[in-house]
């Protein structure tokens, strides 16, 4: 933090209109409820902390006891190479150990990582000292580097991955069996995908030095799709091969 600049992002915005403070962002942790047929869902929506972050679990887990929540599914994004056009890969970490033997029915990758933490990781250390059950799934979304390729060239990023926030979702969905309509989140999801076809057609016309297409084809084949299929969806599939048999 000592680098020019980098204190900005930990204090609040300001904007100042000849002298005169107009508007001055503060740091905001708001919880909403929302009722769902039988069940009761709150959704928390904050800034983490940047110091003091054990009395930031301490309060938010005073909350999650005071509601007797029964599980808390924290959310996240990481950049990573992988093909636009498949399933997103969902890392995942979780608090308790018994809870792993479930969460493998999820189609996730069980994080290996060691460095610095993320909120997400910090909060679900804290967790396991009251026994709470915490799940923390960070979708990837795609970003491609080309310097590895020994050109000087900016790579290219998938900004508003709605496809990797469709996928993270209905694992959710299937979790807590909220039953949520994500038709818009998959709809986003196919044009995404086909923006992204379109961009890279036309980034081979326009940068064939850059070799995109091999590029993408080795992305592709190091890739390990995790295709989620929760297991109603699993008996409609093979409900619909036997009736088309039948016929």
């Amino acid at each position: 933090f000592q680098m020019p600049g980098t204190h900005h992002l930990m204090r609040p915005n300001v904007r100042l209109v000849e002298g005169y403070r107009e508007e001055m962002s503060m740091h905001r942790n708001d919880l909403y409820y929302a009722e769902l047929e039988d069940r009761g869902l709150l959704i928390f929506i904050g800034e983490e902390p940047h110091q003091n972050e054990n009395r930031y679990a301490d309060a938010f887990f005073d909350m999650v006891e005071a509601l007797q929540v029964k599980r808390v599914v924290a959310l996240g994004g990481v950049y990573g190479a992988m093909p636009y056009d498949k399933d997103r890969e969902i890392s995942c970490v979780y608090s308790l150990p018994r809870m792993k033997d479930e969460l493998d029915k999820y189609a996730v990758r069980f994080s290996d990582y060691e460095g610095g933490t993320t909120i997400g990781t910090y909060m679900a250390h804290w967790a396991e000292f009251r026994e709470i059950e915490f799940v923390v799934l960070n979708g990837f979304a795609p970003a491609y580097e080309f310097s590895q390729l020994g050109i000087a060239s900016q790579g290219m990023r998938v900004e508003e991955d709605w496809k990797a926030w469709h996928d993270i979702m209905r694992r959710v969905d299937y979790m807590f069996r909220l039953r949520l309509d994500l038709s818009d989140l998959e709809q986003r999801s196919q044009e995404l995908t086909e923006a992204w076809d379109k961009r890279i057609r036309e980034l081979e016309q326009k940068r064939p030095d850059l070799h995109i297409k091999a590029y993408m084809e080795s992305v592709a084949k190091e890739f390990v799709e995790r295709p989620f299929i929760p297991l109603d969806d699993a008996w409609d599939e093979l409900n619909d091969l036997f009736a088309s048999l039948d016929e």
